[in-house]
C-alpha cells in the first residue's frame, strides 16, 4: 500500500530563527541585540556543550528575519550557524521545549548532528515529509556540541522522516547518524516519554 503524502501542519506566519556561536558571552549579546532588533519571542538563550550559546527566537517571518540577521551581525567570526525557518512544522516548538505529547511510542526515530542549527532543520524536514511526531530536540546540552531529534510513528513513516531529516545535514557534512528502530523495548519507551 503505498504511503500517503504527510500533512505539512506548519505555523503559518510563524517563523523560528536561531543562531549558534562559539562563545558564551559574545552569545549573551547576541541575545541581547536580537530581541532589541525587532519584536520577536525569546525561546532558548543557553550555554551548550563544547562552550557554545544558541539562541532561538520566533514570531512573524519578517521580525525573525531581521532578528536573525542582527545575531549574525553581532557575532560576527563567533557565529558557528544560523538557521531561519519561515512556516515551521507545530511540532518543532514543543520538542524544543519538551512539552511533545506523543501518547505511545511506535517505531523510533533519530537523527543526531554536529549543530543545534542541522537538527532543528532535520526535524523540521522530518516532520514534514511523514507523518511522525517529534519526541524531542535535544539542544547539545551534555553531548558535546552535538544535538539529537527523537521522533515516533509507523515503521515506514518513521524511515520515510529519518531519510528527509538525515539529507540536508548529510548534504552539508554534519550528519553524525541516524537510526530507525523498529520496535524499542518497553524499558526505553518508559524514558523516551
Amino acid at each position: 500500500m503505498p504511503r500517503e503524502k504527510a500533512q505539512k501542519r506548519a505555523m503559518p506566519g510563524e517563523a523560528l530563527g536561531l543562531v549558534e556561536l562559539n562563545t558564551v558571552a559574545i552569545g549573551i549579546r547576541v541575545a541581547d541585540e536580537m530581541l532589541k532588533a525587532s519584536p520577536v519571542v525569546l525561546v532558548e538563550a543557553a550555554p551548550v556543550c563544547a562552550g557554545k550559546y544558541v539562541v532561538i527566537v520566533r514570531g512573524d517571518v519578517a521580525s525573525v528575519e531581521a532578528s536573525v540577521s542582527r545575531g549574525a551581525s553581532v557575532g560576527e567570526e563567533c557565529v558557528v550557524d544560523t538557521l531561519f525557518l519561515a512556516s515551521p512544522h507545530e511540532g518543532i516548538l514543543p520538542a524544543l521545549t519538551g512539552t511533545s505529547d506523543v501518547g505511545k511510542i511506535d517505531a523510533l526515530g533519530v537523527v543526531e548532528t554536529f549543530s543545534v542549527a542541522s537538527t532543528v532543520l532535520a526535524s523540521d524536514a522530518a516532520a514534514k515529509a511523514a507523518r511522525v511526531k517529534l519526541i524531542e530536540i535535544r539542544l547539545a546540552k551534555g553531548l558535546g556540541g552535538r544535538a539529537f531529534v527523537t521522533m515516533t510513528g509507523e515503521v515506514s513513516e518513521v524511515e520515510a522522516a529519518v531519510e528527509a531529516g538525515s539529507a540536508p545535514a548529510r548534504a552539508t557534512g554534519v550528519l553524525v547518524r541516524s537510526v530507525v528502530i523498529a520496535r524499542p523495548d518497553d524499558g526505553l519507551f518508559e524514558k523516551l516519554l
